[in-house]
């Protein structure tokens, strides 16, 4: 897996780390993270062990990334990417990228840009033909410099 080091604001090194997801990384903040993009609920230890088992199943078609914080454990960033197979495009497949997050404490270091690198690069060594990601107004200029560019509007429908 890869490594990047990059400074805090007093200077002190801190070493990062992108790799999958661990099924032990539930202690390691990877809950609290991903509520501060969305609700997530109260996932107890045997739902995450559950969830985690399911996803993992699922092989290379779903990925679930994490930047860890190497002194601390700490999960600073993370991501997902679902891998759709499809008819069109000679049997193609498509990467649905979702869950992008870093941490407010660790923002400003370029790691959720390193996470849509590595799920991008999962994507292609996977062949899908397009990467894909929904996200908000506020967040378009962030994926533009991840080299993503807007091509309509997005549609949902909540249950």
């Amino acid at each position: 897996m890869a490594d990047a080091s990059s400074s805090d604001i007093t200077g002190e090194k801190q070493t990062f780390k992108i790799r999958k997801l661990e099924i032990t990384d539930k202690r390691n903040g990877y809950m609290e993270l991903l509520s501060q993009l969305t609700v997530t609920g109260s996932v107890t230890d045997d739902e995450f062990d559950q969830r985690f088992k399911e996803i993992t199943s699922y092989g290379d078609d779903h990925l679930i990334c994490v930047i860890e914080e190497e002194s601390s454990g700490k999960i600073a960033a993370t991501g997902s990417v679902m891998i759709e197979k499809k008819f069109l495009r000679n049997c193609g497949k498509v990467g649905h990228i979702e869950d992008v997050v870093v941490d407010t404490e660790f923002r400003g270091k370029r790691l959720g840009k390193r996470v849509v690198e590595f799920l991008t690069d999962h994507c292609r060594e996977m062949g899908c033909y397009k990467v894909i990601l929904d996200c908000g107004v506020e967040k378009k200029e962030f994926y533009e410099k991840c080299g993503l560019v807007n091509k309509g509007i997005q549609m949902s429908k909540y249950f």
